[in-house]
């Protein structure tokens, strides 16, 4: 999942925003959070099930890798993968419901040669048993892959939905976590419902400094169930972008050395404890090297938290 405004759209307000931002100095990483290995370092959380560290932003591919087979835009998605891994990032966030999405992560995971190196998620979205079956065997093909890493039931809406086949899929080996998602607030509270009777390894949730209905009660019931979380949707709908266009980011943001609006968006993000991972989607690399800077250096305390949220209230 990932950002629902139009590609165009997107990729034109968030171009505009680098440039404003471009000139704004963040000074050096002199120091680092507690999470933070060392300067510079790739931040990393556990998944709570297992103790594995995975690498806290990722890319999602909604929209975007939903292409068809024309050279350049192939070219351009394998050059986001490989940016993301060349920058030590490895979840890749896709589904059965996005388009060729699957297909084209497929191909560029195998044409890159990459498959060692990425966590792969994908999504199942019918709930009639012989048809997830067949969905799933379906995704594996297009992925090019035996197993997943993380197969999620995809906009859960009942809080009586069971796990039952995904959980017979991980016992098989064909996925090595499960999870469900929403992008809906509406839905939240059968997620959080699900969540707390299924203990899912993995919970995704539309959550953005915006758009925080999941804190009231999704994160709160992931954290106690030990779930971890990927946030989609981590730019809102495009608005936080358009909100902040031609604005240079505040001085103050150099606290926690940050250099672009979007490296300020997922920052907020991360430093919920709750959160594992965030995933927004981008068809391009120079985006996803922004994103994945969201990793590195010094985090906004609950300070400079409230303070973010009170900056972009004033911006209107």
């Amino acid at each position: 999942m990932g950002d629902r405004q139009t590609k165009a759209d997107f990729s034109l307000s968030r171009r505009a925003v680098l440039a404003a931002a471009a000139g704004v100095g963040v000074g050096a990483f002199s120091r680092s959070l507690p999470a933070l290995a060392a300067e510079g370092a790739m931040l990393r959380r556990p998944i709570p099930h297992s103790g594995e560290m995975l690498p806290v932003v990722g890319v999602g591919t909604a929209r975007v890798f939903a292409i068809g087979t024309d050279p350049k835009e192939r070219g351009e998605r394998r050059a986001v993968i490989e940016a993301l891994v060349a920058g030590g990032g490895s979840l890749i966030d896709t589904a059965s419901t996005y388009g060729t999405a699957e297909g084209v992560v497929g191909d560029v995971v195998a044409e890159a040669g990459l498959r060692d190196k990425v966590f792969i998620a994908t999504k199942g979205e019918v709930r009639n048993r012989a048809a997830e079956i067949a969905e799933f065997q379906q995704s594996l093909k297009f992925l090019k892959t035996p197993k997943v890493d993380l197969m999620q039931l995809h906009n859960v809406r009942s809080p009586q939905q069971d796990l039952a086949i995904y959980r017979e899929w991980k016992q098989q080996g064909l996925a090595r976590y499960i999870g469900i998602t929403t992008s809906f607030s509406g839905d939240h509270d059968a997620i959080a419902a699900v969540t707390e009777r299924e203990k899912p390894d993995f919970v995704q949730v539309n959550y953005a400094i915006d758009d925080r209905n999941a804190e009231r009660r999704v994160l709160p019931a992931a954290k106690a169930a030990g779930a971890a979380v990927l946030c989609n949707v981590p730019f809102g709908t495009g608005s936080l972008f358009q909100k902040v266009r031609g604005k240079p980011l505040p001085d103050w943001a150099a606290e926690f050395d940050t250099a672009t609006w979007a490296q300020f968006f997922l920052k907020f993000l991360l430093t919920n404890d709750a959160v594992t991972a965030v995933i927004p989607a981008t068809a391009k690399a120079e985006h996803m090297r922004d994103n994945l800077a969201a990793c590195r250096g010094r985090m906004p305390d609950a300070a400079l938290r409230a303070r973010m949220l009170a900056y972009l209230d004033q911006l209107g």
